[in-house]
């Protein structure tokens, strides 16, 4: 039974021009971080991500949620966790504040983590393997579906699953493998060229074969020159994202994104803003066959869905503590795989937690193992940090999500 909850507000500074975008020049990483103390000796940790200022609200929000499950049993809340999620995402007073998106739902991405990260303790698994080992109609039980009924039900939802279960065995044997990765860390916006030269030849001799370079400009020559010296860099067989984190309006992306087509893009990330679901159908119109990937920004399932509908990006980034946590991250993974539209989380430094999550995506839906985003400041700080060998991420065997920090 939790019979305890506490927050902390966690604040990592960055070495020198790291973490750096076009829109945040000097960010700070933050976890507003959720523990949930069990009876059992357990603590269940979860966490959401900011970039400094405006953390201390989100622990305030997660503290609010975190006390309407004391003296609930984890087994018995994450039972039926869809209902839970639902009331607490609808609270009468929070909900004004949203509803289902800023400060009050990363406070319950916080908190739904930690209850995952629980659950995953007191079975004494890792996460991935708690949920690729659940049946899918548990699997759904711990989903809020609403407002999605229009695409998927609860019984859709337990169909796809079902649905992928012949294959679980040949996709697990991903856990022996490794889940590739793809190295960011290479193209910080405050990188020199030199810098982004050098990182190339790293990222390459540690086995990455992907990678992504920061882009949003405000001379659109920086953004081509810099994209060309990564491609040079990395020889056309790499995979080389583009990401402006949504630096342009949507003229100034129509007038920037071909020029960029010469140089072979995976993808571009993020092009202008992230409610503007027309503005990116537009644009994926414009420079397809090239795809446009989203998801770092966007905060529900619900907009997750329109974005599908419209076909307005071919990888979505759904990130488990941006939307409500794992619940919601699994609803709008089902949604994707309904449209066979690869997942591909953004990270942010959350790779601890995700890479249990594209465990389950691929071994018990069916996804693609495509990769998954690798970025490394913050490792020194989690008590199981990530490992990445040659390139892919080494699969996690310590019980719980990974997401214990140190102190």
């Amino acid at each position: 039974m939790i019979f305890k909850t506490s927050i902390s507000d966690k604040r990592f500074s960055l070495e020198k021009g790291a973490g750096s975008d076009a829109i945040h020049r000097d960010p700070l990483y933050s976890y507003a971080v959720t523990h949930l103390h069990d009876e059992s000796g357990h603590t269940g940790v979860g966490f959401a991500f900011t970039l400094g200022e405006g953390n201390d609200l989100v622990c305030k929000a997660a503290q609010f949620y975190a006390e309407q499950l004391k003296g609930r049993d984890i087994e018995e809340l994450m039972s039926n966790f869809g209902t839970v999620f639902n009331a607490l995402s609808n609270e009468q007073q929070f909900r004004w504040l949203g509803p289902h998106k800023g400060i009050t739902h990363l406070a319950l991405a916080s908190v739904t983590n930690a209850c995952y990260d629980l659950w995953a303790k007191k079975r004494g698994v890792p996460l991935w393997k708690l949920l690729t080992d659940l049946k899918p109609e548990e699997i759904v039980n711990t989903l809020d579906l609403s407002y999605l009924e229009d695409e998927l039900t609860k019984d859709q939802a337990i169909e796809l699953l079902q649905s992928n279960v012949n294959g679980k065995n040949e996709r697990a044997k991903i856990i022996d493998k490794g889940y590739p990765g793809y190295d960011t860390s290479i193209g910080w916006f405050n990188y020199s060229d030199d810098q982004v030269k050098e990182n190339v030849r790293k990222a390459i001799a540690e086995g990455f074969t992907a990678m992504k370079l920061k882009v949003g400009s405000k001379e659109f020559e920086r953004d081509i020159r810099r994209s060309h010296i990564v491609r040079e860099a990395a020889g056309d067989s790499a995979k080389i994202m583009l990401d402006a984190n949504q630096q342009w309006t949507l003229p100034q992306a129509l007038e920037i994104c071909p020029q960029f087509l010469s140089m072979n893009p995976y993808w571009i990330e993020e092009p202008t803003h992230p409610d503007d679901v027309l503005a990116h159908k537009v644009l994926a119109e414009a420079i397809a066959p090239t795809k446009l990937a989203l998801g770092e920004h966007v905060p529900n399932r619900v907009i997750f869905k329109n974005y599908l509908q419209t076909k307005s990006a071919g990888f979505m980034q759904v990130d488990a503590v941006r939307v409500g946590g794992v619940s919601e991250f699994i609803s709008v993974s089902l949604l994707c795989k309904k449209y066979g539209v690869p997942v591909v989380p953004h990270v942010g430094d959350m790779g601890q937690l995700h890479q249990h999550l594209v465990l389950f995506n691929h071994i018990s839906m069916g996804h693609e193992a495509l990769f998954l985003e690798h970025i490394p400041h913050l490792q020194k700080h989690f008590v199981h940090p990530v490992k990445i060998e040659n390139g892919v991420y080494r699969t996690p065997m310590e019980p719980g999500s990974s997401c214990d920090l140190k102190g």
